[in-house]
């Protein structure tokens, strides 16, 4: 196949209508997430008060924890503390976003008697379909570009300014990336510089990893709306996310140069560390078979709250046949 037939594109375009379709589509994808986790809430008996908190903790948190994640992995960038406050000039870390949210709701439901799993399940199918759609935004402003490629989906530059770190001029697009490396990306293609000059990569394009993101969230949103169609013992849901998204990220930023502690980006790191919890939790439950509650169908009948939240987090849950691992 000739790799220009092979190729995808889009001139990037950073305003519409005045306002950043980055942010435009995360406010997006966070409203399109909360419709599933109101309804899949409601089937473990999470009251509607309980889900309106959880979603403006979910918010507060995001924004917080978004933009501290993007600060502690590129504090030499910033010329002073007053600069980590000013997230309006772009910076945000996505797995930033949820620890955050997941920080807030952690102290947040205990206000409501609410078990950890028992939101969390609830939240999983919800965040893969808010990832999905807010990574749209990515895709227009033309952010998160990799290294040269002629693959499948490289992506070829079409016009406009692409986001920071590159500078645009001309139809040519720079960015100076970690190592000394530079990277430039044209019409004609993609070029990845070393410190002397020379050129170690190029393509016809670049790897556009928001791109991977999106697909491979969507993926995971199907894989999850079919699994939670049985019962399932609390928790799995939850962890099948954190697999699945942590070895996502582990390979998209593999795809990246990016500033890196070691031989990990910050975001690599992060996945990492969730990926090896998630899976030493799902190994430590199939191992010793431990009873839990469990996490309903989405097919199920919505539940009373106060049946769940009246009922001791160690107990059981009694709703219906014991569930599938």
């Amino acid at each position: 196949m000739h790799p220009f037939l092979a190729a995808v594109g889009w001139p990037v375009i950073d305003r519409v209508a005045g306002l950043s379709p980055h942010g435009l589509f995360i406010a997006i994808g966070f409203m399109v997430g909360s419709i599933p986790f109101g309804r899949l809430a409601r089937k473990r008996g999470i009251s509607v008060e309980a889900v309106n908190s959880i979603i403006f903790w979910s918010l507060i948190g995001a924004i917080v924890g978004a933009r501290v994640g993007y600060v502690i992995a590129h504090t030499s960038e910033f010329s002073s503390p007053v600069e980590w406050l000013k997230i309006w000039n772009g910076g945000i870390s996505l797995l930033g976003g949820i620890a955050g949210a997941t920080i807030a709701n952690a102290i947040n439901i205990r206000r409501f008697h609410l078990r950890f799993f028992q939101v969390a399940d609830a939240i999983a199918p919800a965040l893969a379909i808010g990832v999905a759609v807010g990574r749209i935004g990515d895709l227009i402003i033309g952010d998160h570009l990799g290294k040269p490629t002629s693959w499948l989906l490289a992506w070829k530059y079409m016009g406009g300014s692409l986001a920071p770190p590159f500078v645009c001029a001309n139809d040519l697009c720079q960015a100076s990336l970690q190592g000394g490396h530079l990277q430039t990306i044209g019409r004609g293609g993609a070029e990845l510089l070393d410190q002397t000059g020379a050129v170690i990569a190029a393509g016809i394009g670049v790897h556009q990893t928001a791109l991977y993101d999106m697909l491979l969230a969507w993926v995971l949103f199907g894989v999850l709306w079919w699994f939670i169609r049985r019962d399932r013992r609390e928790a799995m849901a939850t962890l099948l996310f954190g697999i699945w998204y942590g070895c996502a990220r582990l390979l998209e930023d593999s795809l990246r140069i990016d500033k890196r502690f070691g031989p990990l980006t910050g975001s690599q790191w992060t996945a990492l560390t969730v990926v090896l919890a998630c899976v030493a939790l799902a190994v430590y439950l199939a191992v010793t078979k431990r009873e839990g509650p469990t996490s309903v169908a989405r097919t199920a009948p919505d539940l009373e709250p106060a049946a769940v939240e009246a009922a001791p987090d160690a107990e059981p849950s009694t709703n219906g046949p014991a569930p599938d691992p």
